[in-house]
């Protein structure tokens, strides 16, 4: 009998369920994934579960392989072979791989956060009254997707520009939907307080706000420094181009809670996918004797909706940076409709058929 290698992914968003999917290519490994809840979340979806236009869910039947057992608990300490459970319970593992995503940055007590479908939910049940003024902190895509997608008058408060990623092009093209949206944009400016009924800015101006959405910013879940592993400043496992632990090379990472060479890429299912598939890769390439490829990411463009029938693509250089071209208008919201729409069908095409999602990449140049 062919003794089975214990893989546990750690995390079931984008990054982890493509690593779960991708190391069944072989028959003696045996791969558990360990996710708090029993869905997976589309996280990109998430906006527009507080607006009520979809669930942002889908059952993990859809998108990973039969041959991936899934644990509903919560892990609370990693490393030495063993996964410690927030039920009490244990998992043991030859490899691990770390997937365990980003959330928001502590909050105030009067905001109300959305990195996670909790937060949503929650939103969503708040917003479900009337509510007379909302403002959203945060002028990144989560804030900018979230202030479009009310359909009702916010203002969005930016601690620096609008988008600060997109082409200036890009930029105008957004403040002038959000403009028609009836949103009104505050740029440069910093949130000193948030009440339950106002938001006060650092120049002295207070904003009423019935509810106040924080977007401003995420961090990651103190999981590898609780184990005593070597994060970065925001708390993500320090690793080398592999996605290999410098502190263990048993553990292995991916998606935003991953700094390879101290150089992590932006938060984003774009980037999360294809780091999941190299950490998947990296642990198979150590089970088969051979040497794991260093990773190689490549950028295409940041896609916004900015209502149901209006969206935005930024195109992109290679290296994330943003190029003087986007597409706007209902071709853009279609596109993004066709890409989250295309993520999810991505995880099942690789759950069928393991090690079939390939992107076109190249290795990153490591400047000394």
């Amino acid at each position: 009998m062919t003794e089975q290698t214990e893989v546990v992914v750690v995390g079931g968003g984008y990054a982890g369920v493509t690593a779960a999917n991708r190391l069944t290519k072989r028959d003696d490994v045996s791969v558990t994934l360990i996710n708090p809840r029993p869905a997976f979340v589309e996280r990109i979806r998430l906006h527009q579960l507080v607006a009520g236009t979809h669930p942002a869910t889908v059952p993990y039947r859809d998108v990973l392989s039969p041959r991936v057992r899934l644990v509903v608990d919560a892990a609370t300490r990693i490393g030495g072979g063993r996964v410690t459970l927030a039920s009490g319970g244990e998992q043991s593992y030859d490899y691990l791989i770390y997937a365990v995503g980003s959330g928001s940055i502590d909050p105030p007590a009067h905001a109300y956060p959305l990195s996670t479908w909790e937060d949503a939910q929650r939103l969503r049940a708040v917003l479900a009254g009337d509510v007379p003024t909302i403002t959203v902190v945060g002028g990144g895509p989560t804030g900018i997707e979230t202030a479009a997608e009310l359909g009702r008058r916010v203002t969005l408060v930016c601690a620096g520009e609008l988008g600060p990623y997109l082409h200036p092009r890009g930029r105008r093209e957004v403040a002038r939907r959000l403009a028609q949206l009836g949103v009104t944009v505050i740029e440069n400016a910093t949130v000193t307080a948030v009440t339950c009924d106002a938001v006060r800015l650092a120049d002295g101006r207070e904003l009423a706000s019935a509810v106040t959405v924080w977007t401003a910013g995420f961090g990651v879940p103190d999981l590898a420094a609780r184990s005593g592993l070597s994060t970065d400043s925001l708390g993500r496992l320090r690793t080398d181009e592999t996605l290999t632990s410098i502190d263990d090379d048993r553990i292995v990472a991916a998606g935003d809670s991953v700094a390879p060479s101290d150089r992590p890429f932006r938060m984003s299912c774009q980037a999360a996918g294809p780091l999941g598939g190299f950490a998947a890769d990296t642990v198979l390439a150590r089970i088969a004797g051979t040497e794991p490829e260093p990773i190689a990411i490549s950028f295409v463009g940041q896609c916004l909706s900015l209502g149901r029938r209006y969206g935005l693509f930024q195109v992109s250089h290679r290296d994330d940076t943003a190029r003087g071209m986007h597409l706007s208008g209902r071709p853009a919201a279609k596109l993004k409709e066709f890409i989250c729409w295309g993520t999810v069908k991505q995880l099942a095409m690789e759950a069928r058929r393991p090690g079939v999602m390939s992107v076109p990449a190249r290795r990153r140049e490591l400047v000394p």
